[in-house]
């Protein structure tokens, strides 16, 4: 038997056109609300990334202006009783890479002006093959510097781990940074933020290939934002030990 079905009622045909009517607004409010969401989370993320490159930019370049210091700023450098010298790499056959060689002669231009008494060399030396701190040893050595006022750290595989290092290990509180200029902004920050008091001193001596200094100048960028991360918010703690303190009492 067919199904009867009584026609609409004037009161039932406006029901659901009101009821239409509702769920209409309700979704273009609800697609406006989604819009200005978007609008708001898109504005926050152009918002901090332009926050983050501005700060990338100010500690990359002006930053430490003041803290850094040049060769030819070395009698008005403030003195300090250790030089900290970031380890960098060094060629099978035991040639120094040219920025190694730059950092050894910043350090013993600061070691024989008197403007430090100690050296702390601190590099990689997680295989046995590989000994940064013992090539900078030797050739520093060759240079006449006193062997008891050099210290060697084998565990500075990263600069927050020399940082690091120097401060739990070593017992340092203040010290000069030798490394290059594009380096010393993360290496103060780094430092800096593990509660030790430093300044920089420029290792750059050479004149570098274009493409080599652009290189390491870009990859200072996410290095400089692992660097803010690690000491802010993740604080990996690095290989340790027992404390050798530099200086007793």
């Amino acid at each position: 038997m067919p199904l009867f079905l009584p026609p609409r009622s004037h009161f039932s045909r406006r029901f659901c056109a009101i009821i239409g009517a509702d769920t209409g607004h309700e979704l273009a409010a609800e697609e406006d609300a989604i819009k200005r969401w978007l609008g708001w989370s898109l504005l926050s993320v152009l918002s901090m990334g332009a926050v983050l490159a501005i700060w990338t930019m100010w500690t990359l370049s002006g930053r430490y202006n003041q803290a850094i210091y040049t060769p030819d700023e070395l009698s008005v450098i403030p003195d300090q009783q250790v030089a900290i010298v970031f380890g960098a790499g060094y060629w099978p056959n035991g040639v120094l890479s040219l920025i190694l060689r730059e950092r050894l002669e910043g350090a013993i231009e600061l070691y024989e002006a008197g403007r430090v008494q100690k050296l702390l060399f601190s590099g990689d030396n997680r295989i046995a093959e590989y000994n940064e701190p013992a090539v900078m040893l030797a050739y520093t050595l060759e240079r006449n510097i006193p062997r008891e006022d050099i210290i060697l750290d084998y565990a500075g595989r990263r600069t927050y781990d020399t940082c690091y290092r120097a401060r739990d290990i070593f017992g340092l509180s203040r010290a000069t940074l030798v490394t290059q200029r594009y380096h010393l902004p993360r290496a103060l920050v780094t430092c800096g933020a593990l509660g030790l008091e430093v300044v920089g001193y420029s290792a750059n001596r050479y004149q570098h290939q274009g493409w080599y200094l652009i290189r390491y100048r870009l990859r200072e960028i996410p290095a400089l934002w692992l660097a803010w991360w690690e000491t802010h918010v993740t604080h990996p703690t690095p290989v340790l030990g027992e404390p050798l303190p530099i200086f007793s009492g």
